[in-house]
């Protein structure tokens, strides 16, 4: 018995050893393509948008803001300094800098300089013949934050303290509200193996089809472009977490905003939930409605969470739910990526699909009865198997439809158009979603 026991085990192991070679191998080969561009092409055109419903009504937004660019905040190392105050002039690597720094990157739509009706007219078109780039030229730090400090730095950082950047960041942000109709401020977290640039463009996609209303701000960790670089990512996340949750406390304290939205993506997602955990345990004896005062955590929404669903659910016991507004969880049964992740980890993550008769009784009675938590099956929405299935919430006109008209419109999921059934609590997309999302905006929004 002892004998085959052992041996059972021994070729239990030998195949989870072989399969493991096979991921290794398929990352080796993936990892030696070149790192990803200093752009990306415009993502597709949500579904949502036509002539009669588009989020480019008023120029003015873009003509008169205090800034041309996207804000950004990052805990990147500067790759380029020019004095002792460590002020960068070019962009940024994938060290850790252990600063918050804060800026204005400068962006460059298409071929260079365009018209208010030309980004109107490539921004609704479905059936785009030609990729539509955009690129970051330039930035332009405002400095450090001062409440990034910690006594773990030499003496030198330390003598460089100025509560000037946090000031001249937060009144950028509080002139662009005052112009907007919407006073929210949403705030982008990338996901691994990206660079800097990548979260400064994904912002301002989305930013651009919010039609420029409110604030987008980019939070740039410091992932590494390469994808072997995937567990020590998921360490950084942890160390960015902590300048995370005080970057949110600042904007809490010095802005005018209303609500402070969070979009996570990916391994991006651990960074957010870390920080919603910790602020969790930090605001324990406070009451809920203490804490959305407190915080002005509006909608938080993780998309493709590459989380331990079994760590989500202890930081949800401990009490993250009390933090935000309202978190929304896209799941997917397509994800590839995150199907590989699972065979690493041996776990499932989060944004994989929630089956409803795979559920304990008492989770599918806590997500039916829980309103301010709702998790969304993205697998029937069109565009969402795209490619590998994980950045559906950019490949899909549907899913980027549904994220965005939350941010802009804070609906909820019923609101928006989509289902579920008495027996399961995952939403999903019908096949007629979109008409039904256009007459929910034309009732929440009927000018």
């Amino acid at each position: 018995m002892r004998y085959n026991y052992h041996k059972k085990r021994n070729f239990k192991d030998m195949a989870f050893l072989f399969k493991f070679i096979i991921a290794l191998s398929i990352l080796l080969v993936l990892s030696c393509t070149s790192q990803p561009p200093r752009y990306i092409n415009l993502m597709p055109t949500p579904e949502v948008y036509d002539e009669n419903n588009a989020p480019f009504t008023n120029d003015k937004l873009f003509r008169d803001a205090p800034y041309k660019g996207m804000l950004y905040a990052t805990d990147r190392a500067p790759e380029l300094s020019t004095n002792e105050n460590t002020s960068a002039t070019g962009f940024y690597t994938s060290e850790r800098g252990h600063l918050l720094r804060l800026g204005v990157a400068k962006i460059e739509h298409g071929d260079g300089e365009f018209s208010w009706e030309e980004a109107r007219r490539i921004s609704l078109a479905k059936n785009r013949t030609t990729d539509y780039p955009l690129s970051v030229t330039k930035t332009n730090e405002l400095g450090i934050y001062d409440g990034s400090y910690h006594p773990f730095l030499d003496k030198k950082q330390l003598a460089l303290i100025s509560e000037q950047p946090a000031k001249r960041f937060a009144e950028l942000i509080n002139q662009k509200l005052a112009i907007s109709e919407n006073k929210d401020i949403n705030i982008y977290v990338h996901g691994y193996k990206v660079n800097f640039d990548n979260a400064i463009l994904v912002s301002t996609e989305l930013w651009h089809y919010l039609g420029y209303e409110g604030v987008f701000v980019a939070f740039s960790w410091p992932a590494t472009p390469e994808r072997l670089a995937y567990f020590a990512d998921a360490e950084t996340t942890i160390s960015s977490a902590y300048i995370f949750r005080r970057f949110l406390r600042y904007l809490a304290q010095e802005t005018n905003a209303e609500n402070i939205n969070i979009v996570g993506y990916s391994q991006g997602t651990r960074l957010v939930a870390d920080v919603l955990h910790n602020m969790a345990l930090k605001y324990h004896d406070e009451t809920r409605e203490q804490t959305l005062k407190k915080l002005r955590i509006g909608q938080v929404i993780l998309i493709g969470s590459d989380i331990d669903k079994q760590v989500m659910a202890t930081y949800i016991v401990d009490g993250l739910l009390k933090i935000p507004k309202h978190l929304t969880l896209y799941v997917s049964e397509k994800d590839s990526a995150l199907s590989l992740s699972q065979f690493f980890y041996r776990r499932s993550r989060l944004g994989q699909m929630f089956k409803a008769e795979e559920m304990s009784a008492s989770t599918l009675k806590f997500l039916t009865k829980t309103p301010e938590l709702s998790v969304i099956n993205v697998t029937d929405a069109e565009g969402a198997t795209n490619e590998n299935g994980h950045r559906y919430f950019r490949k899909s006109p549907w899913a980027s439809s549904d994220i965005l008209m939350t941010l802009r419109h804070n609906l909820s999921p019923a609101e928006r158009g989509l289902i579920r059934t008495e027996d399961n609590p995952v939403w999903s997309f019908p096949a007629d979603y979109i008409s039904r999302l256009r007459k929910a905006i034309a009732k929440a929004n009927p000018e």
